[in-house]
């Protein structure tokens, strides 16, 4: 079995200093690129004789078959009967893609057509709401309809050249007032990124907005798009149909940011740039299909992450983009890993045998480095490590400032493999202290090393470079979701908070009593309605 010759390589291996495995050859073989973006795996303890282990793992789990059967419409999704084809909203020129024999690209194009005209009619001016011209546009969604167009509109500052963008998920009532405090209602469109327009955290907060805006504009649903298949719920709301934008059930939220979930993203950039970024993750999907195990990225990327995880059982992940556009990824990357294949049960309905993937987490550096480092480098477990750098940012008149922001990067993934010595404490030290305590402060500077990184590199954050890093993750997940055997594209575990917190809400507002609650919950109840809830 696979699985176990792996963990007796891990276990014959674990103690071995990957350092001295690093020659030119390695970082040369133990690298990949797709266009012009590189990855490099080669700071990691997993060696030529775990590749191809990991490599079978991927041929005895039937990768390349399920790879084959999302991209053409399969319904893999086999917990809800449906197919997986957000890859679709980016098939710009791919031909048909067929849905219980009808093929889904006419409608796809036209609804992105749609999108286009939209939102250039907002950034020209030609929807002009009733105040004269949209200055403001508000998203409101929740998890995959508020997370995706918030990183991406975060990562594509640069090119923002439309109204300014902000987005409202929390339920809290700061989080909506907080936006709105800066807005003017009669230059602002709000748009609601719900599928069935009945989420409840967006539609408090959607008719928050709508009674905010009320308060001076007379025709509240003129300054109002939807998201939303719900057309019968979108029409009572107010929404004109041409501002009503669908998808289909086999778009899932955490991946539905290249149709209309990313208008607000459209908006901000414009269709030309919007494209370029769909492009970007095409060209992820075409390579993902096309090249062998070696050379895929994204199969790369989940096999070492297999390794680190199943394998040698490192509990978390830490995403690190030196990058500060990207200060939001590591916040996407949690829904899209951890509630895709955050599951105990396998396709079959038995117990999952293995762990089901790693905790992700991360910020930004160098923020990080002045913060959490410290448990990286020096603390008792091991945190795998991805770093995101660029070779260039957006602003070429600091760009020695960007040259010390990719040494910093660059000196992390190094300090995490090295390490630092005793003797070599010792010495740095050795003209401070003496004899026992020379000894005792020089194993407080200590750093045990060997521990695994991987960085992805590309020229610039660019929107066809961010649909390239979307992408490759994207798919990076499917491919340790068949590999687990999982399904990486229901969330059943997000439904039994909903169904107790709408049972808690009358609870709360003191119009039922907590009877049939529990002791602790009925406690807490009764202090915070004691304290003003």
């Amino acid at each position: 079995m696979v699985w176990n010759k792996l963990r007796a390589h891990h276990a014959a291996t674990a103690d071995r200093r990957f350092e001295t495995l690093l020659d030119a050859a390695r970082a040369a073989d133990f690298s990949a690129t797709a266009g012009d973006m590189r990855l490099d795996y080669a700071k990691t303890n997993i060696d030529a004789d775990a590749r191809g282990l990991l490599f079978d793992l991927l041929d005895q789990t039937g990768v390349a078959a399920k790879r084959d059967a999302m991209f053409t419409g399969a319904p893999i999704n086999d917990t809800e009967g449906r197919a997986v084809l957000h890859t679709a909203l980016r098939n710009l020129d791919g031909g048909p893609v067929l849905v219980d024999g009808s093929d889904v690209m006419p409608a796809v194009l036209d609804t992105l057509d749609r999108m286009a005209d939209f939102a250039s009619a907002v950034r020209d001016g030609a929807y002009k709401g009733q105040g004269g011209k949209i200055t403001d546009v508000v998203n409101i969604g929740i998890g995959g309809s508020d997370l995706g167009p918030a990183m991406a509109a975060r990562a594509l500052a640069p090119y923002h050249d439309g109204p300014r963008c902000h987005f409202v998920s929390n339920v809290d009532p700061a989080d909506i007032a907080g936006v709105l405090r800066h807005c003017d209602p009669a230059t602002t469109l709000v748009i609601v990124a719900s599928k069935t327009f009945t989420t409840i955290e967006t539609m408090t907060n959607a008719r928050t907005a709508q009674a905010w805006m009320a308060q001076s504009v007379s025709d509240t649903g003129a300054q109002f798009a939807a998201l939303s298949t719900a057309a019968d719920k979108t029409a009572a709301f107010g929404i004109d149909p041409a501002r009503i934008f669908g998808f289909a059930d086999w778009v899932g939220g955490r991946y539905s940011l290249w149709g209309p979930i990313g208008l607000s993203l459209m908006i901000a950039i414009g269709p030309d740039a919007f494209r370029a970024f769909l492009r970007g993750a095409q060209a992820m999907d075409v390579h993902f299909r096309a090249a062998d195990w070696y050379e895929n990225l994204p199969a790369l990327l989940a096999v070492v992450g297999i390794w680190h995880n199943q394998i040698c059982g490192y509990p978390t992940r830490a995403v690190l983009p030196y990058d500060n556009n990207l200060s939001r990824l590591p916040a996407y990357l949690q829904q899209l890993e951890m509630e895709s294949n955050g599951k105990g049960v396998a396709m079959d309905g038995s117990d999952l045998p293995v762990a089901s993937g790693p905790v992700v987490w991360g910020e930004p550096g160098t923020n990080g480095q002045h913060a959490f480092y410290q448990l990286i480098h020096q603390g008792t477990g091991v945190v795998p490590c991805e770093f995101l750098v660029a070779a260039r940012g957006h602003e070429d008149d600091l760009h020695h400032q960007h040259q010390l922001l990719v040494a910093n990067c660059l000196a992390q993934s190094e300090a995490l493999m090295r390490g630092r010595s005793l003797d070599e404490a010792r010495a740095k030290i050795a003209d401070k202290f003496t004899g026992e305590e020379l000894d005792r402060q020089a194993r407080h500077r200590v750093f045990t090393g060997n521990r695994p990184s991987v960085t992805i590199a590309y020229p610039q954050l660019t929107p066809f470079v961010l649909g390239q890093i979307i992408a490759l993750y994207e798919h990076r997940v499917f491919v340790e979701g068949v590999v687990l055997g999982l399904n990486s594209y229901d969330q059943w575990g997000v439904e039994l908070g909903k169904e107790l917190a709408t049972a808690l809400q009358p609870v709360v507002e003191g119009s039922t009593g907590a009877e049939g609650k529990d002791a602790s919950t009925a406690a807490l109840v009764g202090f915070l309605r004691q304290n003003g809830v």
